[in-house]
């Protein structure tokens, strides 16, 4: 049996996934499926990935496994191909065509084990004229017109939004949501696929709504103009007299009577429906914010419904009493970190373990998944159930 450390719970429980590993959108979409419950086996190579993280303090190998091989070495291909007959999901997020070339592309997995759900992450996609191109988030957010809205300067530059839009939201939550889709077809008609998981494709489909507005006349295609850009003086960012910020979003007529009670602006209120008085209004709200330090304002609208809260930093975040009273970030092995999301009734996650240091458990791999071509070895007991 796997020791304490790797016990399963979470509504995945029983899966088997095999990460080849890279960098960004694909180790944390095996993340999200490991805080679900499943058995990640990460494949790492030799040496490393080169990014420069300490692998003991990247948070996105948590409650995987590590096996080292090396795909280029003869017999790399084969060991990996016994993990992906024991499997249910393969995630890899290499350039088209570079799978292939290392003996582990769709074909031959899907030869191996015709229920596979072979889950590919790229920027670009798997086809097109740019699919073997180099790229980052921000390239592909840029060409899909996501980047292009965010920021408040119709006539400055965008605002860059970390990597969270591209890689995770546009890359990662896709992947999964398709890897689980066709897991279920797989299981229901004995029929594996491939999932082609773009980063473009993912980042374009996240502004559906803001197309829909757009064409229905309810967005300027422009940035920092609109209802949701920073555009509207009720919902935005705003600055305190002791440089910290309160973030507003009292779109609604209740809630915007609120904030603006609360904030002592009364008199201008009317200024809402009126968007030839949206900078009297803005610079109003502005320069009574700073008249106030971020913890004033903060006492000031905590439990009303004027949809206001402070603007916290990550370091700041655990302490907020709300997310600290719903355990969002835990401690585990010394680092604090985001609890997994969403929750389950039935089937609750967990952080099992801390990040999987490569080549760690590869014996333990072995064992479990009875693949002894991982040590050499004959394998010492069944798989477990």
């Amino acid at each position: 049996m796997a020791g304490t450390r790797n016990a399963r719970n979470g509504p995945l429980s029983g899966v088997r996934v095999v990460e080849l590993a890279g960098i960004g959108p694909g180790p944390f979409a095996a993340m999200l499926l490991a805080d679900l419950g499943a058995d990640v086996v990460r494949v790492d190579r030799p040496g490393g990935s080169g990014l420069g993280i300490d692998p003991a303090h990247d948070l996105t190998n948590r409650n995987k496994r590590s096996v080292l091989v090396d795909l280029k070495a003869q017999d790399g291909p084969e060991t990996v191909l016994d993990l992906v007959e024991r499997a249910d999901i393969l995630i890899e997020g290499y350039r088209p065509g570079v799978a292939e070339r290392l003996g582990v592309g769709p074909d031959v997995c899907l030869a191996r084990n015709p229920k596979l759900v072979y889950g590919r992450m790229t920027g670009w996609g798997q086809d097109g004229p740019l699919a073997t191109s180099a790229g980052h988030d921000i390239a592909y957010i840029a060409v899909t017109g996501t980047l292009g809205m965010i920021g408040p300067d119709p006539d400055g530059p965008p605002t860059v939004p970390a990597n969270l839009v591209g890689d995770y939201a546009g890359g990662s939550l896709y992947l999964v949501v398709g890897v689980l889709a066709a897991l279920q077809h797989a299981r229901a008609h004995g029929e594996g696929q491939v999932v082609d998981a773009a980063i473009v494709d993912g980042a374009a489909h996240l502004a559906t709504m803001i197309h829909g507005m757009l064409a229905a006349g309810g967005w300027q295609d422009r940035r920092g103009v609109n209802l949701l850009d920073g555009g509207c003086p009720f919902y935005g960012t705003y600055e305190t007299s002791d440089g910290g910020h309160m973030a507003v979003g009292a779109l609604e007529q209740q809630f915007y009577d609120e904030f603006v009670t609360l904030l002592g602006v009364e008199d201008i209120a009317p200024a809402r429906k009126d968007l030839r008085r949206w900078d009297e209004l803005r610079a109003t709200v502005a320069d009574r914010f700073r008249t106030r330090t971020r913890a004033e304002w903060t006492e000031v609208f905590a439990g009303t419904d004027a949809c206001v809260a402070p603007v916290l930093s990550l370091r700041e975040a655990p302490a907020h009493p709300h997310l600290a009273a719903r355990s969002t970030f835990v401690e585990h092995g010394g680092l604090t970190q985001p609890a997994p999301a969403p929750r389950f009734s039935a089937t609750p996650g967990a952080v099992r373990s801390g990040p999987a240091l490569p080549g760690a458990d590869t014996d333990e791999v072995a064992r479990d998944w009875a693949v002894p071509s991982l040590t050499g070895k004959d394998a010492s007991q069944e798989p477990e159930a």
